[in-house]
């Protein structure tokens, strides 16, 4: 009996060596369509057409090609049922082993600029899908590749288990068919949902969330070394920190990309009208600054904790130039961010091989929703996007804050936004000068914030990300020398904070909006 193995690919890939192996070495014959089959003949293999294996022609444009009975009769047969076996024999059906497919490039096709509907929808695969999970479904007897990779491995499968692949090996195939479907429909899922409809919350979240990424990267560790950790990018297009550029420096760890990440959203809120430094810790930014030239600014943001700063992540708003690289070649980074590097700049940066350095020429995209693993699933959430509209802020002290004072409050708000709860930021002259993070009550982060500041607080603003329980957080800022405090008001006691403030000569504003960072 021949041994059947039906070929139908968009991406041709080894696709001919495969072939031929399956046929000189093997003893296959193959089945084809399309663009794959003119492919194989081109290549001098012999190949059977769809059509004329199962007697009826493509219609439709191709639309309708292998979705047909004598082939998924050949690809769902139980091999082990005499019924089955008769029903194949009854109606001429031969059984096909082998299916290799994998899909019309439907994220390719719409990340494509000017790419319409129509064109998008030409692009939802039909008879592919069908051809994959009936092989998956079925692997007891078929084995299933779905990915140009897999290629070598079952080609060494049979060379190394006497012509027929292990059921583990089959396993494996029909579970990564699944995988990829499941993928390929949450692609299509996605856009069809931006195409139809308007974005609300049920848009965003939709009855089922299906979570699915292209394994991009082993890393060494997770947090830990005794944690092992893979990076997996959204979609089969590199985009967001897939598609960064590294300059140079050592294989990023799983810890990196956490504070990069982080990294990337605190710089995204200060646009390119000022040269914006941020220097980051485990997530936490240390050292915050908007200035007129980079260098300046980077020297404002380290110095605001140079301590910290030690070890830490840099993220710059504009190319790196040689002034600001001599800067960041004098102390130990992990990591630096930046939209572009002079050349001058890199040859500086050079001279510290371990240095990573990350080109993300867009540096606001981020996803529009986050995840959080909990035991027995997970919890989904808009990301906190909040735009900063100031028009909405509410001046509740009889001292009102002054232009300056106000533009200094909002780069506060800005910065406290990205620092994990409860938050305090310290702010004087576009820098941050104190940071309370993480703490187990609101009055320790102040203290940390301030202590921090030390002389510097007089004449500084101070935000919060959460309202102020009690007014004692107030008291303690004025004692400090704060003039000016931004937080989000809707504590029972605001009454109390308020109060406080008139009676201390302290502006206070609120911003209606909090922003919990855990």
């Amino acid at each position: 009996m021949a041994r059947l193995a039906l070929l139908s690919t968009s991406n041709k890939s080894g696709l001919v060596g495969l072939a031929q192996t399956l046929v000189q070495e093997f003893g296959f014959t193959l089945i084809s369509s399309g663009g794959t089959a003119q492919v194989l003949k081109e290549a001098g293999l012999p190949v059977i057409k769809v059509a004329e294996h199962t007697g009826s022609p493509e219609i439709l444009g191709g639309r309708v090609k292998t979705l047909h009975p004598r082939i998924h009769g050949g690809i769902l047969a139980r091999l082990d049922r005499e019924s089955d076996r008769a029903d194949l024999a009854a109606n001429d059906i031969p059984a096909i082993e082998l299916v290799v497919v994998n899909l019309y490039p439907f994220e390719q096709t719409i990340a494509q600029p000017g790419i319409d509907l129509a064109d998008a929808i030409e692009q939802i695969d039909i008879g592919g899908p069908t051809l994959v999970r009936a092989s998956a479904k079925n692997y007891t007897f078929v084995t299933i590749l779905c990915d140009p990779s897999q290629y070598d491995a079952y080609l060494q499968e049979l060379r190394q288990q006497g012509g027929q692949p292990s059921l583990a090996f089959r396993q494996a195939c029909a579970l990564k068919a699944f995988q990829h479907t499941a993928a390929y429909d949450r692609a299509i899922t996605a856009y069809l949902s931006q195409q139809f409809q308007a974005e609300t919350e049920a848009d965003v979240f939709p009855g089922t969330l299906i979570l699915s990424g292209q394994r991009h990267q082993s890393l060494r560790y997770g947090e830990n070394p005794h944690q092992a950790a893979v990076w997996y990018r959204s979609g089969t297009t590199p985009r967001g920190w897939a598609a960064a550029t590294q300059l140079q420096g050592k294989e990023l760890s799983y810890n990196n990309l956490v504070d990069l990440e982080a990294a990337r959203a605190l710089i995204a809120e200060f646009g390119q009208e000022q040269a914006a430094v941020a220097i980051l810790k485990h997530t936490n930014p240390c050292g915050v600054a908007l200035g007129d030239t980079l260098a300046e600014t980077y020297d404002r943001a380290f110095n605001a904790d140079a301590t910290s700063a030690f070890g830490g992540i840099v993220a710059l708003n504009r190319a790196i130039d040689a002034a600001t690289a001599d800067r960041l070649s004098q102390t130990f980074l992990e990591c630096i961010l930046a939209p572009a590097c002079d050349p001058d700049a890199a040859e500086i940066l050079q001279k510290k091989s371990k240095l990573r350095i990350l080109i993300l020429p867009d540096l606001t995209t981020g996803e529009p929703v986050t995840i959080k693993v909990i035991a027995g699933g997970f919890l989904a959430q808009t990301a906190d996007r909040g735009d900063m509209d100031t028009q909405a802020w509410q001046v509740v002290t009889q001292t009102q804050p002054t232009p300056a004072q106000f533009a200094e409050l909002l780069f506060a708000w800005k910065v406290v936004k990205h620092v994990k709860s409860n938050a305090i930021v310290v702010t004087r002259d576009r820098t941050t000068i104190g940071v309370g993070a993480g703490q187990m009550n609101r009055v320790g982060s102040v203290q940390i914030a301030l202590t921090q500041a030390g002389e510097k607080a007089q004449g500084a603003v101070l935000a919060s990300d959460a309202f102020f329980p009690f007014d004692d957080s107030v008291r303690t800022a004025a004692a400090a020398g704060i003039t000016a405090i931004v937080q989000p008001g809707g504590s029972l006691r605001d009454a109390d904070s308020i109060q406080a403030a008139n009676e201390l000569g302290i502006a206070m504003v609120f911003t209606g909006k909090r922003h919990f960072l855990h």
